[in-house]
């Protein structure tokens, strides 16, 4: 988790700079778009502290209370993060921008706002490129999409949507102040508010199904639940296995369970050795299942139907 919490840091420490000065500027030129940005900046700023707050939270210790622990604390908070970012930054940033397009105002000394647009798009591009850095770490050598959608850490994918819509959304508020200030539309720096503020509700939705998924009990991807229903039933002993029953308690403790049909004839020890190195296999193979219990049963032999009983004439 160390480069989840390096990429929350440099998060929060780009939006904090970045918020301050969007806001300065925004208020001496009177640009909607720049106003937006600095709410988006604002928001994000509160978003990184919520998610610390989330990753210390996770990393307590089980209680009676809670005997899995508290990695899913994690995914609550990543919620409450995604459900800012729709009402918070998107909501404010399109009020702002309605309010704008309904009475335009005049934008003052646009080089302070390219100035200040081209300082956030370093800053968000260098907190970019330290939680792509963390995410390509973790993802080895799969293909970027499909880590990502295979990515169950909140720290980083949040941060990472949080980034690339504010890349994007700078490049919004510049498309913006220009159209008013050289093109003349009056009413684009209040779209460009807007749009903002759509992108923000966008984003925001994609995390929380996300986070959704995770809290209510997201399992393991299918490929890998056959591939271990695989290595179950190719023990020597094992005559048939469950469906493989999984649930992430962290982004890097999974929880499995499966029923596993042993040779009746086999004895006792046997079996529990048996049990003991099917653990390892799945877990040297698949180390985020930390959490296994193999449920062993006896096969039961199917019973042959009694002979129908002839019928006595009187």
């Amino acid at each position: 988790m160390a480069g989840s919490t390096i990429a929350v840091y440099g998060a929060i420490a780009a939006n904090v700079a970045i918020a301050v000065t969007k806001f300065a500027v925004g208020a001496i030129t009177g640009s909607s778009a720049m106003i937006a940005e600095g709410i988006h900046s604002a928001v994000d700023t509160g978003n990184g502290a919520l998610l610390l707050v989330g990753l210390r939270l996770s990393e307590r210790e089980a209680t009676p209370e809670f005997p899995f622990g508290h990695g899913k604390e994690l995914y609550f908070w990543s919620l409450i993060v995604a459900v800012l970012i729709f009402g918070v930054g998107g909501g404010l940033s399109a009020w702002q921008g309605v309010q704008h397009v309904l009475s335009p105002p005049h934008i003052r000394d646009t080089g302070w706002n390219y100035a200040v647009l081209g300082l956030a798009a370093l800053f968000e591009g260098s907190s970019f490129a330290i939680a792509l850095r963390a995410f390509l770490r973790e993802a080895g050598t799969r293909p970027f999409w499909e880590a990502l959608h295979a990515s169950k850490d909140p720290t980083v994918y949040t941060v990472l949507a949080e980034d690339s819509a504010a890349l994007v959304g700078l490049a919004l508020a510049a498309i913006g102040i220009y159209a008013s200030t050289t093109l003349g539309i009056e009413t684009a720096d209040g779209a460009a508010s807007i749009a903002i503020g759509i992108l923000l509700a966008g984003v925001a939705i994609l995390l929380i199904r996300e986070s959704r998924g995770l809290l209510i009990g997201e399992g393991i991807r299918p490929d890998t639940a056959a591939e271990i229903h695989r290595l179950m039933t190719s023990h020597p002993l094992v005559r048939r296995a469950g469906r493989p029953l999984s649930m992430y308690i962290g982004p890097e403790d999974v929880l499995l369970a499966i029923d596993v049909e042993f040779d009746p004839a086999a004895p006792a020890a046997d079996v529990a050795t048996a049990v003991a190195s099917l653990e390892e296999s799945i877990r040297g193979r698949y180390p985020k299942i930390s959490r296994i219990y193999i449920e062993a049963r006896p096969t039961v032999p199917t019973s042959r139907p009694a002979p129908a009983q002839q019928g006595v004439h009187a």
